[in-house]
């Protein structure tokens, strides 16, 4: 894969969605040397994907090659292979390609990178995940699996979303993403005092924050395409 960053803000003809935004895994804690990583495709149109690695031999990606029908969204599982304390605090990179269907052309491709962490994973951070990720199914209820491919439990990935109705979802994930976006920075020096300077859990880290944003983006792009 090459080594070089993206070229702008968007890198191909379309954006492409994946969650989560970057893999955390953690040395002590099992559970969390396999991640499911989460290809959204929602639009009109079938794509197929590939995903490569700067660095192969430390990971193992099932299915790294497939198509993505139109709607739709597959999950692939990347395990970590090389655990060890020597590769602590290590940062690689997964590029996500998505290609025209039938043709080798690019229409968009996204980084997110993987760490390695030392000790055990925040409760709190797992939760947010999870949230996240239900948010997003919130927002694309359309989109179920494609691609025949598996999540790793076995059982078909991208199962089809509730059906409630998307825009009363998406309008208020939007409402809590920019609230949150409002909320004081965790990292920030106080300047002046705050209402909020008494309830230090209400105080988001700026990782957080860029979560939020992402999510918000993806909710203003499922509000946009329902008007």
């Amino acid at each position: 894969m090459a080594s070089g960053g993206s070229g702008g803000i968007l890198d191909g003809k379309i954006p492409v969605f994946v969650f989560p935004v970057q893999i955390d895994f953690y040395l002590e804690d099992q559970t969390t040397h396999k991640r499911v990583v989460t290809i959204y495709n929602p639009y009109e149109f079938d794509v197929t994907f590939k995903v490569l690695c700067n660095n192969p031999k430390k990971y193992a990606v099932v299915e790294p090659e497939g198509k993505i029908c139109g709607q739709k969204c597959v999950d692939i599982v990347i395990r970590h292979v090389a655990v060890s304390l020597q590769t602590v605090d290590t940062t690689d990179k997964f590029r996500i390609t998505l290609f025209e269907e039938g043709s080798n052309e690019m229409l968009g491709r996204k980084d997110i990178l993987a760490v390695l962490h030392a000790g055990n994973p925040d409760p709190q951070s797992n939760s947010l995940g999870d949230k996240q990720r239900k948010a997003l199914g919130g927002v694309f209820p359309s989109l179920g699996g494609g691609g025949g491919h598996t999540d790793g439990s076995g059982g078909p990935a991208g199962q089809s979303r509730d059906g409630s109705n998307p825009n009363y979802i998406a309008c208020f994930v939007a409402v809590v993403c920019i609230l949150a976006l409002f909320l004081p920075t965790y990292c920030e020096p106080n300047k002046a005092p705050s209402l909020l300077q008494d309830y230090p859990w209400l105080h988001l880290s700026l990782n957080q924050k860029l979560v939020f944003a992402y999510v918000l983006g993806l909710v203003t792009l499922a509000i946009l395409r329902t008007t």
